[in-house]
């Protein structure tokens, strides 16, 4: 998927103006609340008029005040997913699911609902009402009511945000395994740098209206660092672990991670913060932290007041995070062998 998009757009005293070129199945728009994201998901699909410029999906042009071209939202064949589920009340979950499959062209339906039915894990909610159902699961049924109609770009706007912390992490592959399974490209619009983390490959940052940059996950978690709450976060995808001594042992590369946090299962996500790791420069003597790593240094990078110092530990990359007098004193550089001491609690399951 390319799009190509240089427009402006004014309500009441905002001004967007936007000009990127991004390529790839999964791109991201991230800002901050304010920041024009809604506004030019609205003005991509369709239901927003820009007041000048283009845009261009995949070499179609889909607007353009030049050639006067302005394709209906239906022409366009974009699907939104929206932060509320926005179910039809009247309606089952089967009827919500096939709403837009029945008015998509019988040339165009490429997605059996048999197929996105079972991925979503949907079969037991088929006769129910809308109003029976779970949060997680509204914004289910409005995954798979959106991948029906057979879009060729699928826009994804903030559709975690009015979920807790344990139903966002149960959607989360759900978003993903439908784009990969019926290679369906999707613009994925949030404000959180963990979202983006492990939901696009490409960013388009916006900040107060404009394109401030076109960066990368990992580049823009690096530039976040000293202003996050939790720095930079690193994610561990760990499998199959021991119980050992009430904590439960991951294999992870050559090593074994000592983690508190949550029941075990087969496989699970967790997040650790910069800084929660301390580094050493030789190995201490005694420390109550159950995780020691010796690593080297491959990389630092700055962010603000803070380093970011990139570890590798037997090819398996953290990141931790530093102030700079303590990097001078403990005289890293790329290059250097280090110890990394990481508490049994620092570790939190995402999912």
């Amino acid at each position: 998927m390319n799009l190509r998009i240089d427009v402006e757009k004014k309500q009441g005293n905002f001004l967007l103006q936007v000009n990127a070129e991004v390529s790839g199945e999964r791109i991201g728009i991230f800002g901050q609340s304010g920041s024009g994201k809604s506004t030019l998901v609205h003005l991509i699909s369709g239901l927003l008029q820009p007041k000048k410029g283009e845009i261009f999906l995949d070499d179609e042009c889909l607007f353009s005040t030049a050639k006067g071209v302005n394709l209906s939202p239906e022409r366009r064949r974009i699907a939104i997913v929206f932060q509320q589920a926005m179910l039809f009340p009247h309606l089952s979950v089967k009827a919500n699911l096939l709403y837009g499959y029945r008015r998509c062209r019988i040339e165009n339906r490429r997605i059996r609902p048999e197929a996105l039915i079972d991925l979503l894990q949907l079969q037991p909610l088929l006769l129910r009402g809308v109003e029976n159902l779970s949060g997680g699961e509204k914004q289910r049924v409005a995954l798979g009511r959106a991948v029906l109609a057979n879009p060729r770009l699928l826009l994804m706007d903030e559709p975690l945000s009015a979920l807790d912390d344990t139903l966002r992490f149960q959607i989360i592959p759900y978003l993903r395994s439908v784009s990969e399974e019926f290679g369906i490209p999707y613009l994925f619009i949030s404000h959180s740098i963990l979202e983006m983390q492990l939901m696009v490959d490409r960013i388009v940052v916006l900040r107060e209206g404009r394109t401030a940059e076109t960066t990368t996950p990992d580049q823009l978690a690096r530039n976040s660092m000293a202003h996050s709450p939790k720095g930079y976060l690193n994610l561990l995808h760990l499998a199959n672990p021991l119980q050992d001594n009430g904590l439960y042992a991951y294999p992870w590369g050559h090593n074994t991670l000592l983690i508190s946090d949550g029941e075990p299962t087969k496989q699970s996500l967790f997040e650790l913060s910069s800084r929660e790791i301390i580094l050493f420069k030789k190995h201490p003597e005694a420390i109550s932290a159950r995780n020691l790593l010796e690593c080297r240094v491959s990389e630092m990078f700055d962010s603000d007041a803070r380093v970011g110092v990139v570890l590798l530990v037997d090819g398996e990359k953290l990141v931790a995070e530093i102030v700079h007098s303590a990097a001078e004193e403990l005289k890293i550089s790329v290059g250097s062998t280090l110890f990394a001491a990481i508490k049994a609690s620092s570790f939190r399951k995402l999912g």
